[in-house]
């Protein structure tokens, strides 16, 4: 294809062979077959687009969106461009793009780097989230569009666009390291959300997947589990024994400011706390961490105040004030009701003589809300139970992991056979 005359016939046949299932492999065999000379007239593909359906005729029109957007984009062309794959991912066909992923994904990442650059991530973020539900067989398949959708809704803080994502199980990965992006974004969107346990859920995926070398992702990842382990336990968890030796040995080493940190947390004092924050102060803000860390710090006075609740009944704000370091009575009651707020204690404050009386947890667990929240983990457990047998069923059915498991066991193994009785009592 060497002149614009040559396209028109292009355009033709997407046109005709855009109907059935046969026709359009067919159309793809001759677009993959043409592919070079398209990428060579990129620039001057645009107007042709117009010319074709965005439904009827999706394949051929993705063939030509990323030929003609892979080359260099002015600053003139970059919201029409924005514009035009945004129009293109909410109109095309699901079932016809999902023939050339490659260059779907492609597309989209074209529309994420150009709303990037221009820092204007929000609009990127609904046509990557209808991009994502598209590209996707099922709802438990990562793609490698879940990286970015995620990552341009944590630039517009728009997280709660990020958990209809995240809010779904994922069993199907393809790509190791689109898998720690998901985890790690994910733990980053739930603790823009102040979900700390789910944030750390998926922490913990990131730290512990299976990697034959450490990962930067991997390192980053954990720097921001040792921060909200404190937050939301107050420790640190050992690594679990599934955990990969090379960052069973190697992690630790790369997060020396954090561990420092969690040894000083676990002393509940707050000047050794803040001297070592003080110490490592450039580090953590050089990691974009310090946010963290300071709630880190305010963490401690609020388990502090939780050790106070095991040991008395009743306090006063001075003497709270005064045990957890804490400048005055005044920064005690602020700290105190916005536990109570957050449900971290329970207590109540007599304002007269500025005492704090404990109370037990008011809990029963037999309220409709309670039942259903229950009732909802135990169907999900249930689905996963399932999950986890079929996989284990496919697994056991393997020919490459019959024939691994077979050569690294011993061809006969005494305990594999059953003990044979010395006598039979007739």
């Amino acid at each position: 294809m060497s002149s614009m005359e040559s396209i028109e016939p292009l355009i033709a046949l997407i046109q005709g062979l855009s109907g059935s299932l046969e026709e359009i492999n067919q159309l793809q065999s001759h677009l993959n077959q043409v592919d070079e000379s398209l990428q060579t007239e990129g620039t001057r593909l645009s107007p042709f687009l117009d010319q074709l359906d965005l439904s009827k005729h999706s394949l051929g029109y993705l063939h030509l969106l990323e030929a003609c957007t892979s080359g260099p984009i002015s600053k003139e062309q970059a919201n029409e461009i924005i514009l035009l794959i945004a129009k293109f991912i909410n109109s095309c066909s699901e079932e016809q793009i999902r023939l050339a992923p490659e260059k779907f994904v492609s597309v989209c990442k074209r529309l994420k780097d150009q709303v990037m650059l221009f820092q204007v991530p929000i609009q990127g973020v609904a046509p990557l989230r209808t991009a994502v539900r598209k590209l996707q067989s099922s709802s438990q398949q990562l793609t490698a569009l879940h990286s970015d959708f995620l990552l341009l809704c944590l630039l517009a803080k728009c997280y709660k666009a990020g958990l209809s994502i995240l809010e779904e199980d994922i069993f199907d990965v393809d790509q190791p390291k689109e898998f720690f992006l998901y985890c790690y974004y994910g733990g980053m969107i739930n603790i823009g959300q102040k979900r700390y346990r789910k944030a750390l859920e998926y922490l913990h995926n990131a730290i512990t997947a299976p990697m034959a070398v450490l990962n930067a992702i991997a390192i980053e990842a954990f720097k921001k589990y040792i921060l909200v382990s404190l937050i939301y336990n107050g420790q640190v968890p050992p690594f679990p024994k599934y955990t990969s030796s090379i960052a069973q040995r190697t992690l630790k080493n790369h997060v020396q400011p954090y561990l420092d940190l969690s040894v000083c947390y676990a002393t509940g004092k707050i000047s050794e706390l803040e001297a070592c924050i003080e110490l490592n102060m450039e580090k953590f803000r050089s990691d974009n961490n310090l946010g963290l860390v300071k709630q880190v710090s305010s963490s401690l006075y609020k388990r502090n105040i939780q050790r106070l609740t095991q040991r008395y009944l009743t306090l006063s704000l001075q003497d709270i004030a005064n045990t957890v370091q804490l400048e005055n009575a005044k920064q005690a009651e602020i700290h105190v009701l916005q536990m109570i707020h957050d449900g971290d204690i329970f207590a109540s404050i007599n304002q007269k003589d500025g005492m704090v009386s404990f109370h037990e947890d008011p809990e029963q667990y037999k309220s409709c809300e309670m039942i259903e929240r229950m009732d909802s983990s135990i169907q999900r457990i249930m689905a996963l139970t399932k999950k986890l047998r079929t996989i284990d069923e496919q697994i056991s059915c393997d020919p490459s992991y019959l024939t691994k498991a077979g050569r690294e066991r011993p061809r006969f193994e005494f305990d594999d056979f059953d003990s044979v009785p010395q006598r039979f009592n007739m």
